[in-house]
């Protein structure tokens, strides 16, 4: 990776963190004082208050801040990818019924635990018909990329964790499959592929990723898990250790001094 490009993802982590410390402090100073706030509503789950005020807090705060943090991740990862890719967030086109009925077929198998494939849906072709506009439908997405010199389209579902029960797996698959015959219908000529991705390995970085229940419905070339995730976004195999190395140094500075700020928000003099 060349140094201006390194740069640029390094402002772009210390932005991001930065903003979101703040964001959480300016939260929490305004709910302070608000007995519905994320985290003096849970004074009112006695089976937790009766573990202490100091569980109370990080209980809720932790879920909170969790919660908030995953869409920091994705916003990064849009932000970071534009060094590399246009960003897109609207597909206008059109599927057909044969499309839709193929996916149906794909789908049964899968529950029938035949393990899925690429080839199974790029493969398959149709006629297409003089007139399209009874089949018109527009999907937004919020992880489209484009490669204008390869001229390739990615379309990624990213989930923090990646911790999907069968159910929604399923539906995943179901949209990422939508959105794949949306964009082959309107551009043939360019490739697309679909992705699920996590922002971090469950399991560990390094180590197998094994969510069966995902396993299911998603060919194991369709993931990009943790550290494939960050170095596609940044265009390069140093991507991931570039930004967390970023990220250490940024959160140590914001979020770690934020933390006790807003602990004293709730606790005012009981606690540094």
């Amino acid at each position: 990776m060349d140094y201006q490009k390194e740069q640029a993802i390094r402002a772009l982590v210390d932005q991001k963190i930065k903003a979101f410390a703040e964001a959480q402090y300016r939260r929490h100073r305004r709910e302070a004082e608000n007995p519905e706030g994320v985290i003096n509503s849970k004074k009112n789950n006695c089976f937790i208050a009766e573990l202490g005020e100091e569980f109370m807090f990080y209980s809720a705060f932790v879920r909170s801040f969790d919660s908030s943090f995953g869409g920091v991740l994705e916003d990064l990862g849009n932000e970071i990818a534009r060094l590399s890719f246009e960003v897109r967030g609207k597909i206008d086109s059109f599927i057909l019924p044969q499309q839709q009925s193929h996916m149906d077929a794909m789908f049964t198998e899968y529950d029938g635990h035949r393990p899925p494939k690429i080839e199974d849906y790029d493969r398959f072709s149709c006629m297409i018909p003089g007139n399209v506009a009874s089949y018109a439908k527009t999907h937004d997405t919020d992880n489209y990329f484009y490669d204008p010199v390869s001229r390739t389209h990615y379309v990624i579902e990213l989930k923090s964790g990646g911790d999907l029960d069968n159910k929604k797996a399923k539906a995943e698959k179901r949209e990422l499959l939508t959105e794949y015959f949306l964009l082959r219908n309107k551009y043939p000529e360019d490739s697309v592929h679909i992705y699920l991705a996590t922002a971090y390995n469950r399991f560990g970085e390094g180590n197998p990723w094994r969510q069966s229940r995902v396993l299911q419905y998603f060919d194991l070339r369709e993931l990009l898990i943790g550290r494939d995730y960050w170095n596609f976004v940044c265009g390069s195999r140093q991507g991931f250790d570039i930004l967390f190395s970023q990220y250490r140094e940024s959160a140590g500075r914001y979020i770690r001094e934020a933390l006790p700020a807003i602990k004293n928000l709730y606790f005012k003099d009981t606690c540094s």
